[in-house]
């Protein structure tokens, strides 16, 4: 009869050792978790308003909506990048490189919305939200136009005016709101909608009124 061969043992001493080792890491990290994403005026109010504050080295000033308006129409991802890369005078994440790109996005938007823009600051990304409902987004941002028709954009719940937007298809209408369209700026002025929330905003705006909506 062929026996197996017997398993390698760990020596008493080195189990001891690895457990014990194991438990450490463990107690470690347990001791020390990942510190919490702060927010954007925190970031400002601690680094960025050395420069910004100012307009020290030819940094946009906080507040000087001129300066900031053709930055805001950028929207957050190029501002973002630009960042996070350094550009001009500013270093690589504003001379800070523990700053995550989460907390980069939310200094960026808190100095946005005191310069003139309406920005959501970003939520955390290592906690993921549920995407904004169409009825949401439309009621905060998309009705200052859709609602009464302005600038020729189709009004809510106006079936006649949406119909021949919708049948060259829902993508296609999608990609009009995500790039601009006429008078329309990309995502509506809202930089940070994505591309789903975007196409519930759609959705609701053709819906509403006719049947029952989300």
């Amino acid at each position: 009869m062929r026996t197996r061969p017997r398993a390698a043992s760990i020596p008493a001493g080195v189990g001891a050792a690895l457990l014990a080792m194991l438990a450490s890491a463990g107690a470690v990290s347990a001791a020390n978790p990942p510190a919490p994403e702060r927010s954007g005026k925190e970031i400002v109010d601690s680094l960025c308003i050395s420069c910004h504050g100012s307009g020290n080295a030819g940094a946009p000033k906080i507040g000087d909506q001129k300066a900031w308006a053709p930055r805001i129409a950028k929207g957050l991802t190029a501002l973002s990048k630009s960042a996070t890369a350094g550009t001009g005078q500013m270093p690589s994440h504003g001379g800070n490189m523990k700053l995550t790109d989460i907390e980069v996005e939310r200094a960026i938007t808190y100095m946005v919305n005191q310069s003139g823009g309406h920005w959501t600051e970003p939520v955390s990304r290592t906690s993921p939200t549920p995407p904004r409902s169409g009825k949401e987004i439309v009621q905060t941002q998309c009705v200052k136009c859709h609602g009464t028709g302005v600038g020729g954009a189709p009004k809510i719940g106006d079936r006649a005016a949406w119909t021949p937007r919708v049948t060259k298809g829902l993508d296609t209408v999608v990609a009009s709101a995500i790039h601009g369209h006429g008078a329309m700026p990309p995502r509506g002025g809202m930089a940070d909608l994505t591309d789903v929330e975007i196409r519930s905003a759609v959705i609701y705006m053709f819906n509403v009124g006719t049947r029952a909506t989300n």
